[in-house]
């Protein structure tokens, strides 16, 4: 099977005026879960793989492989993502491999070098036809080796968002608006104020980060004013590893596959919840 290149997936999105999750997988079981859950409510699966999960899965080629064996059977379109990339020479692979859709994140670059950076990767990534996202602002929190203090300062401009957009042909912005990466450990508060202003002045697709752990009114507000992909990793993770310390618990409990059938099911179950409530239903 082909896997789906994200832009009609994010257009569809906008479309309907909804956002569709974008998981992390690291497995065969994983991206199972997703595909079985988007193929019953009918939404496209979008998976996201950082170099991290990449290496887990055990190299690029074996990345696309997992996720088209998972696949096999799908009832929607699915794509595969490189996400949080910071290298050229990584998109070039990933995209050589098959990846369908690709994140060059230079967010840590001064503006003008993220848009020379940028637009290279958009120049090479369309002539495949694969998806290009790009980001603008600083999420805080931790991705990888890179650590971002303070909220305010570091979130997108709209002014310069507009012109990001522009100047390097990207087919969706990921946008800094209060969400962090990993666990919060304080409550967050999105800047709805700064997402309608950058709705805006952008024509493409809006994409929210650090989707775990964020208050489910304040994402659906945050698709009721443009986003249309919101990524979702580390309640995923949690939602396997959970799951086998709720087996643990259990009367009568032995260590065999049951424990991996079941954290499957946990995970397509967390993920179906995430499906319904991006498309602004009460779950």
């Amino acid at each position: 099977m082909k896997l789906a290149p994200m832009k009609p997936i994010l257009e569809l999105a906008e479309e309907r005026n909804v956002a569709y999750g974008a998981f992390v997988t690291v497995s065969y079981e994983m991206a199972r879960a997703a595909i079985e859950a988007g193929s019953e409510l009918d939404v496209p699966v979008i998976f996201i793989t950082g170099t991290d999960c990449v290496e887990l899965l055990g190299g690029y080629d074996s990345a696309v492989e997992t996720v088209k064996r998972a696949a096999f059977d799908s009832k929607v379109p699915v794509a595969l993502h490189a996400d949080h990339f910071k290298s050229y020479d990584d998109i070039v692979k990933a995209i050589n491999a098959g990846y369908s859709s690709v994140m060059f994140d230079g967010s840590g670059l001064p503006f003008e070098e993220n848009i020379k950076a940028t637009k290279r990767v958009v120049d090479f990534a369309h002539c495949f036809g694969v998806t290009v996202e790009g980001e603008l602002g600083r999420l805080v929190g931790e991705e990888g080796d890179l650590k971002v203090l303070g909220p305010e300062a570091a979130q997108t401009d709209p002014d310069e968002a507009a012109e990001f957009v522009e100047r390097t042909g990207i087919d969706c912005l990921a946008v800094a608006i209060g969400t962090q990466h990993g666990h919060y450990t304080a409550a967050p508060h999105l800047n709805i104020d700064r997402l309608a202003k950058i709705e805006q002045l952008v024509n493409v697709p809006l994409v929210l980060h650090g989707g775990s752990g964020t208050p489910i009114n304040q994402v659906q507000d945050a698709i009721r004013h443009g986003i249309r992909k919101i990524n979702v990793a580390t309640d995923v993770l949690v939602s396997v590893a959970d799951s086998f310390e709720t087996m643990k618990r259990r009367e009568g409990f032995k260590y065999n596959t049951t424990m991996f059938i079941n954290s499957k099911e946990c995970a397509k179950e967390f993920i179906k919840t995430k499906m319904r409530q991006f498309r602004l239903e009460t779950v």
